[in-house]
């Protein structure tokens, strides 16, 4: 049989040999054999192992959470199996969302508006929960609130709500970046229309309820570094367009 050293392996699989002996020190990848002399030893069986690990590594997964994976699937068929599907899936994703990049990057190019359609195309459920999945742990750490536990992702939905809640944003981004006043009558339209789009999906939202969604924005740390992010003043701006709303109302 053929044995391979620290050394062999990392130059073969471009894993480092601190990577090789932390594997070894957490017991995911054990040589062979050890020499006399203390060198690692690893044959076909330990390659084959290391090629699993890869793959699981490549699916993002840690490595506590690889270890029992290749503990709970020893034939190496099954674990290629999924691994196999896994990757596959993902692909499917990663397609998705590059066509719809690349759509995005041309239209933008042009100076034109994507169909709405396919803005958010390629988004589904597993990836609408990754993507809240920051925002959602910040809810349950301050505020002992689980977004994603206390509602079904339904992506069609979503994509419908994100789309239309990108609209309102860009629309208060242009109205702060053109200097309208807050109680602008444009501005204050497109307020109306969210609010009745809340309203539409399932929110039951009138002016102050909004001027108290507005003021958690303004006063949160995360949610007002969010709308910061986009445009400076923003969060300031929203509330004070909210203010102005509900007074008229």
């Amino acid at each position: 049989m053929q044995y391979y050293t620290v050394k062999e392996i990392a130059a073969l699989t471009g894993v480092t040999i601190k990577t090789l002996h932390h594997y070894h020190k957490i017991g995911l990848l054990e040589p062979y054999k050890m020499t006399d002399a203390g060198y690692r030893l690893y044959g076909i069986k330990e390659l084959e192992r290391l090629q699993q690990i890869l793959f699981y590594r490549e699916l993002d997964f840690p490595l506590t959470d690889i270890k029992k994976a290749l503990e709970d699937e020893p034939s190496r068929i099954a674990c290629l199996t999924k691994q196999h599907k896994l990757l596959c899936a993902r692909r499917q994703r990663m397609d998705r969302l590059l066509s719809t990049i690349e759509e995005s990057i041309v239209f933008t190019k042009k100076g034109e508006n994507m169909d709405k359609s396919a803005m958010f195309k390629g988004f589904d459920k597993e990836e609408w929960t990754e993507a809240l999945t920051e925002q959602n742990e910040y809810l349950k750490d301050k505020y002992g609130y689980d977004m994603l536990d206390s509602q079904e992702i339904e992506p069609e939905q979503m994509n419908k709500q994100a789309l239309e809640a990108q609209q309102f944003t860009n629309c208060l981004i242009n109205g702060l970046k053109s200097g309208w006043r807050a109680d602008d009558e444009r501005l204050q339209k497109a307020l109306k229309e969210h609010i009745s789009f809340l309203n539409e999906h399932g929110t039951n939202m009138d002016g102050k309820s909004f001027v108290n969604l507005a003021k958690f924005m303004l006063e949160d740390d995360f949610h007002r570094n969010m709308l910061e992010g986009q445009q400076i003043g923003l969060s300031y701006y929203l509330y004070t367009a909210a203010e102005m709303y509900a007074a008229k109302a």
